[in-house]
């Protein structure tokens, strides 16, 4: 698949179970702390409103979303969440590029494009949140794709961030303004249980950044999906075997080693998503019979041993550049 169709909408209106969402994660280049945006979509043709109309007042219960959540160095996470019914959404058309979202009223207000985004929660909520950002990237991949019972694609790996955002009155302004990525999911409902991480470093002689990404998930039978995908130095290795070494949800950790025998490449990552940066959300689930809950930390960081050949181990390591997400077994 091109990369510039990895954004493609996937839903229509007459779907009635079924999420898809298009994200952002963003580091500031100052180290102060992270973003994570999130542009999503919710059952639309379930009832006569979509979403989940058995919870009304629930903040996450709509069929047209946006989330913003702050992570700043050194303290607690800080969110806040708009949404409506479908009737003003503007969405590109099933499968079609160029992709656009474009959502909103007096209150709330969200874009996202092939390589932009923008958005504003303003009230009566507790925080105050507007962005304005545009992004561009080398690399793009899918992790997984099974169709129409849902995939996991990266768009833009090695993100590169400009623009503006402001919280509660302070503004943060500049290009580069951070590093992450943007990601697009879709589902018929979600995994029981997943872990998944992306981290991005940047190049000491001022190249391109270096993204590394892995996502694990059950499958019927008791089988499980691993895959792992690193960018490094303008080529991609992806590793199709992980082992994991250790994983714990309660202390947000998650180390493991995956390699690529037929390249004789290996990586060792060990990814630390603890501190106050960690924090749990509500989804809800896509047949409206309840929610769970999903740990995420968004200024994670992780250190990542790579090995291949003909160039001696290197060590890549990020502190506050990386996002950890885990759901299901907390051991």
């Amino acid at each position: 698949m091109k990369k510039s169709s990895l954004n493609a909408v996937f839903s229509t209106a007459s779907m009635r179970r079924r999420y898809e969402v298009w994200f952002i994660r963003l580091g500031l280049a100052d180290d102060g702390g992270a973003w994570w945006f999130r542009y999503l979509l919710m059952n639309l043709g379930r009832a006569a409103r979509g979403g989940c109309p058995n919870y009304p007042g629930a903040e996450n219960e709509l069929p047209v979303q946006i989330w913003a959540h702050w992570f700043p160095r050194g303290a607690e996470p800080a969110g806040t969440i708009g949404g409506s019914v479908a009737d003003g959404l503007l969405l590109s058309r099933r499968r079609a590029s160029p992709f656009h979202f474009k959502m909103g009223d007096e209150y709330w207000s969200g874009e996202i494009t092939e390589d932009s985004c923008s958005g504003r929660i303003v009230g009566p909520w507790k925080h105050k949140v507007s962005w304005d950002l545009r992004y561009r990237s080398t690399f793009g991949t899918t992790l997984s794709d099974k169709g129409w019972i849902g995939f996991s694609r990266t768009p833009h790996s090695d993100a590169i961030f400009s623009g503006e955002i402001t919280f509660n009155g302070q503004t943060w302004r500049g290009d580069p303004l951070g590093y992450g990525m943007q990601g697009h999911n879709c589902g018929f409902r979600h995994r029981h249980d997943w872990t998944w991480t992306h981290c991005i470093a940047l190049s000491a002689d001022g190249g391109s950044p270096t993204s590394f990404e892995a996502l694990e998930y059950e499958m019927p039978l008791g089988l499980r999906f691993r895959k792992a995908v690193l960018w490094h130095c303008g080529k991609e290795y992806a590793f199709p075997k992980m082992e994991p070494l250790r994983r714990n949800r309660r202390d947000m950790q998650w180390a493991f080693r995956c390699e690529n025998r037929k390249e004789n490449t290996s990586l060792v990552a060990v990814i630390d998503g603890s501190g106050v940066s960690a924090h749990q959300l509500a989804y809800l689930k896509t047949d409206c019979s309840g929610s769970f809950a999903v740990a995420n930390n968004s200024f994670a960081s992780a250190t990542l041993e790579f090995n291949r050949p003909g160039h001696p181990s290197e060590q890549i390591h990020t502190d506050g550049g990386a996002v950890l997400e885990m759901v299901g077994d907390p051991g």
